[in-house]
């Protein structure tokens, strides 16, 4: 025995006599002695667990009974350890009658129905459901005569569903006219004027008609408040936020006061798409503003869908998707230099983003920027258009302003008629996001889940979207807006300063969110000293009072007018035309009639061409007339219809009964109470 083995039993008859023989097995008691070590050639004992109890003068011949397997035919005693392989040639062990059968995997269906019946109950899709829902109710009459009303007013709105109709006609039936729209007639690039919303054309595939544009509006108008609530709510939780608190940021966001004054504009209401891209983008490269960058979570799938929603964003104007790509080209410099630097910091955990999402990252890049210069091009092309600067100091709101609310709230909206009339244009200088979302917010920067690192960049990021939202207002501009937006033309639709709320009211909501989250963790810590451990119905229900305050003041008086009745002869005309009376925001109606032939209209109401359509109204002021019919043979014009509900109170109030024989032209009164001049 060498030394370093220590002796267990100082007894002189734990001998080398006790040991078993060579060609002995080594015994399988589990309480083996110390000193019983195997001779050379033999086994050793399968226990691990020798022990020091085991008499000295063990039996040779029952140790070595002892050690005998149990045949292979029968099983071992409890306590036996059974190889774990069988020698060849080894009948078959008849205890593997009993062994466990392995369950049988589902198959590719049912994997599918688990997959779809996971997918329906996400949180995510709870959200989407609750998204809709709430669109339905905070919009609501919009849906109650939907193919008849318009929101807000019959102009605007009446424009844009021409806009997606005309956009979803003339993809299908002749591409290469998209920016040659039929109003504005003989003008080109007569599309290139607003917001284009041209990422809505494949609704616009769907129906022909006023009637089908009218309901083909009102249902984009109550999804783009659900996107937006979506997004905001997407958005919030991928940078950390509690579902109370994502829930409360987004509906402050998607029903902020300020935002009831742009119901007549869906290019203004469809900023979903906006939170929702950031969120995606987040979400891919495993970012979050609480927890930082996490290699882990990244997923390149994310990060694609982010960008293309960021493209088809800017695809449906300029007047949110030019700030946006602003948003996007600031986030990208602030990554070019904060990877550098986490790199550098962390040397050995890997790369922070991976070659995959930089592969990503430079192709969605390029899509966004090439989808916005693709449709700028048109714009640069648009006629009377002037530059944007000169109308920026009009529109541009005081600050007061960011505590009126609009004439469409329901709260605020008689309260604020009194300083509401002080402002130089209300419809756009109403800026209010919400008294509750001011308290929320202020909560947030001191009591708040986010860290004060995090709400001192918030902070900065609020001042300097309310210095934009200002327009000329801080430092004229020069040094704010004007540098930003100032010199674009007027046809991109970046005009008016106080759209830029949207960025302002989305700060504001994340602040809130903070706040909020605080207060639900406060109120779970609270509940946790409860017996037993559960948030009482009050306390729960104390959770969601910010959530109904921030809804309550969203509550709109939204007017929803009827569309006026199109004429029967623009359901079958197909030759260029005229509708008298003529005007601005009326010209908006008749594009909206056309959408049944889409046929060459020399109306056209918006911000294109307005020196060109000024001189066309006042040239047909006295028609019938030799010098107005003169003016209409050199546009083209072959007619021009007269309604006569429309006419009192203008020059035409006489023209459909005065005598045309003299002019060489035609007259034809209609069924529908409508004039036709035909003029050959």
């Amino acid at each position: 025995m060498t030394t370093d083995q220590p002796q267990l039993s100082p007894d002189p008859a734990a001998s080398t006599d006790d040991r078993p023989a060579a060609d002995s097995k080594p015994a399988t008691d589990p309480k083996p002695t110390t000193d019983d070590k195997p001779a050379a050639g033999s086994k050793p004992a399968t226990d691990p667990k020798p022990t020091t109890d085991a008499p000295a003068s063990a039996d040779a011949s029952h140790v070595s009974a002892a050690a005998e397997p149990p045949a292979a035919d029968t099983p071992g005693r409890r306590g036996d350890v059974l190889p774990a392989t069988r020698p060849p040639g080894a009948p078959p062990d008849p205890w593997t009658a009993f062994a466990t059968t392995p369950e049988r995997g589902p198959g590719r269906l049912r994997r599918v129905v688990r997959g779809v019946r996971r997918g329906l109950v996400h949180e995510f899709a709870l959200a989407a459901y609750a998204a809709l829902l709430l669109a339905l109710a905070m919009t609501w009459p919009a849906l109650r005569y939907p193919l008849h009303t318009l929101p807000q007013d019959v102009h605007d709105p009446s424009r844009q569903a021409w806009q997606v109709s005309w956009a979803g006609h003339i993809l299908l039936t002749d591409p290469a006219r998209l920016w040659h729209a039929n109003a504005f007639f003989p003008l080109r690039y007569s599309f290139a004027t607003g917001d284009s919303l041209l990422g809505y054309a494949p609704a616009g595939m769907l129906g022909t008609g006023p009637d089908a544009a009218v309901l083909r509006y009102n249902i984009l108008f109550v999804l783009a408040h659900a996107l937006l609530t979506f997004g905001g709510y997407a958005l919030a939780r991928q940078l950390g936020a509690r579902r109370t608190g994502a829930a409360v940021a987004a509906v402050a966001l998607a029903y902020a006061p300020w935002r009831l004054a742009q119901e007549g504009h869906l290019d203004i209401i469809s900023a979903g798409a906006i939170p929702l891209a950031l969120a995606m983008l987040a979400r891919g490269h495993g970012w979050s503003l609480r927890y930082g960058f996490r290699p882990a979570r990244r997923r390149t799938g994310w990060a694609v869908a982010g960008w293309l929603l960021s493209a088809w964003q800017i695809s449906l104007g300029f007047a949110l998707g030019l700030p946006y790509a602003y948003v996007l080209a600031l986030l990208l410099v602030v990554g070019l230099v904060a990877v550098p630097i986490r790199r550098l910091r962390r040397r050995g955990q890997g790369p922070v983003l991976g070659w995959r999402l930089l592969v990503t990252d430079l192709p969605g890049t390029l899509l966004v920027a090439g989808v916005g210069v693709l449709i700028a091009l048109p714009y640069l092309h648009a006629r009377d258009t002037g530059s944007a600067a000169g109308e920026v100091r009009f529109f541009s709101p005081p600050v007061h302003s960011l505590l009126i609310g609009p004439a469409e709230s329901r709260i605020w909206g008689a309260a604020h008629a009194v300083p509401r009339a002080s402002l130089g244009w209300p419809a756009e200088m109403t800026l209010l996001p919400g008294f509750v979302l001011y308290t929320l917010a202020l909560l947030g920067l001191v009591f708040s889940i986010w860290t004060w690192r995090q709400r001192l960049a918030m902070l900065c990021a609020l001042a300097a979207s309310v210095v934009l939202t200002l327009g000329t207002t801080v430092f004229d501009g020069r040094w704010t807006y004007l540098p930003l937006f100032g010199h674009l033309p007027g046809s991109f639709g970046v005009r008016i300063p106080g759209r830029l709320m949207f960025w302002v009211t989305l700060l504001l909501a994340l602040l809130a969110a903070g706040a909020v989250d605080e207060f639900v963790g406060r109120a779970e810590q609270l509940a946790a000293h409860r017996m037993p451990p559960w948030p009482s119905p009050w306390l729960r229900a104390a959770t969601l009072v910010p959530l109904l305050l921030v809804l309550v003041e969203g509550l709109s008086t939204t007017a929803h007018p009827v569309v006026p009745a199109q004429p029967e002869v623009m359901r079958t005309g197909r030759s260029s035309t005229l509708v008298l009376p003529t005007s601005t925001l009326g010209d908006q109606t008749v594009m909206l009639w056309s959408t049944s032939r889409f046929q060459p209209l020399a109306n056209g109401g918006g911000a294109f061409a307005p020196a060109h359509q000024a001189e066309l109204r006042r040239s047909v002021a006295t028609f019938p007339d030799p010098a107005s019919i003169q003016y209409l043979r050199g546009l083209g014009v072959q007619t021009v219809l007269l309604v006569r509900a429309q006419v009192a109170g203008t020059p035409w109030e006489r023209a459909g009964d005065v005598p045309v024989d003299p002019l060489g032209i035609t007259r034809e009164d209609l069924d529908d109470g409508t004039v036709l001049f035909r003029i050959p």
